[in-house]
C-alpha cells in the first residue's frame, strides 16, 4: 500500500469512528420512546372514597332512623331567621308571657311521635285549642308528615335541639350544631325556619343563649311542669296542670320521648275543664 494510500484508509477509519461516537452521544441524550416507554406522565392523584366523612349525630329514635342525607348535612349556622334583616330575639328565657286575658301555653316536648303525636292533635282539634311542639331533630327527620300536620293545624313548631343533649354541658360549636341543624331540618320541611327554641332540661347558660339567638330563636321555658315524664297516673298529671295554672303561664308536657299515653289521657280530662273556666290555650308567639 502506498503512502497515500494509507493516509486514506486512516482518515475513513476516523470518520467513521466520529459518526459512531456521534450516534451514541445522541441515544444517550435523547432516547426513543420506544426505550423509555412513552413521554413522561404525571401520576392521576388517587380518588377520595365516597362516605369517608363520618356521619354527623349518630343515633335516632327507635322506630325509625334519620336518613343519609340528613346525616351527613353540614353544621347549620344560618336560616332566614338569622342573619342580616331577621327581626331580633328576645334574649331571656319566657317562662310566662304577658297577657291581660285567661291566655295558657300549652306546650309538648321530644316528638313527633307516631303514636302520641297524632293522639294530641286529634284532642286539640276537636276543643279548637292550640299548643306549641318542641320538636327533636331526629324524630323529625323520621317523621316530616307528622310535622305537617302540627303547622298544619295552626299549631307552633319549635326547636328542641337534634339529639336532646344538655347544652350546658357541650362547647359552642356543638349546641350551633344541634340547634342549627333542627332549624335548617325544619325550614326545609316546613318552608319557616323555628323562632322558638327550648333546652333540653331548661338548662340554658349564656353561651347557649347567645347561639339561639345568633339563630333567630327566643328561648322558652315553663311555669308549670306536668310531671308527666314521671309517669304518675293521668289523674295526677290532670291535676297537677289543674291546681297550677294561671294566666299566661307556659305548661310543660311530653308528646314523645317515652310512654306517653298517661300525658294523652291527662290532656283529655283537663283540657275542657280549662275551657270551662274560661282559659284560652293558644300557640306562642315570639
Amino acid at each position: 500500500m502506498t503512502s497515500d494510500e494509507h493516509t486514506s484508509a486512516r482518515r475513513a477509519c476516523l470518520r467513521s469512528a466520529l459518526l459512531i461516537g456521534t450516534l451514541a452521544v445522541g441515544r444517550v441524550l435523547f432516547p426513543s420512546r420506544a426505550e423509555t416507554g412513552g413521554p413522561h406522565r404525571t401520576r392521576p392523584p388517587a380518588s377520595r372514597t365516597a362516605g369517608a366523612d363520618p356521619p354527623a349525630g349518630a343515633g335516632g329514635p327507635a322506630t325509625a332512623g334519620p336518613s343519609e342525607d340528613h346525616r351527613l348535612r353540614p353544621m347549620a349556622g344560618e336560616t332566614s331567621r338569622s342573619g342580616p334583616g331577621a327581626s331580633p330575639p328576645h334574649p331571656d328565657v319566657a317562662f310566662t308571657l304577658a297577657t291581660d286575658r285567661r291566655e295558657i301555653f300549652l306546650t309538648f316536648d321530644d316528638g313527633p311521635h307516631p303514636r302520641y303525636t297524632p293522639d294530641i292533635l286529634r284532642i286539640l282539634h276537636r276543643h279548637d285549642a292550640r299548643a306549641t311542639f318542641f320538636v327533636i331533630g331526629e324524630n323529625a327527620v323520621a317523621f316530616p308528615d307528622l310535622l305537617r300536620d302540627i303547622a298544619d293545624e295552626g299549631h307552633a313548631v319549635a326547636n328542641h335541639t337534634w339529639t336532646h343533649p344538655q347544652l350546658t354541658t357541650l362547647p359552642p360549636g356543638a349546641v350551633r350544631s344541634e340547634l342549627g341543624r333542627t332549624s335548617s331540618l325544619l325550614e326545609e320541611i316546613l318552608g319557616t325556619a323555628p323562632d322558638l327554641a327550648r333546652a333540653p332540661y331548661g338548662a340554658w347558660d349564656d353561651p347557649s343563649l347567645s347561639i339561639c339567638n345568633d339563630l333567630g330563636m327566643s328561648p322558652v321555658g315553663w311555669a308549670v311542669d306536668s310531671q308527666d315524664w314521671t309517669t304518675p297516673g293521668a289523674g295526677n298529671i290532670a291535676d297537677t296542670v289543674l291546681a297550677e295554672i294561671r294566666p299566661g303561664a307556659i305548661v310543660l308536657s311530653h308528646d314523645g320521648g317515652g310512654e306517653r299515653s298517661q300525658t294523652v289521657q291527662a290532656l283529655e280530662w283537663y283540657l275542657p275543664r280549662l275551657l270551662d273556666d274560661g282559659f284560652r290555650p293558644i300557640r306562642i308567639e315570639p
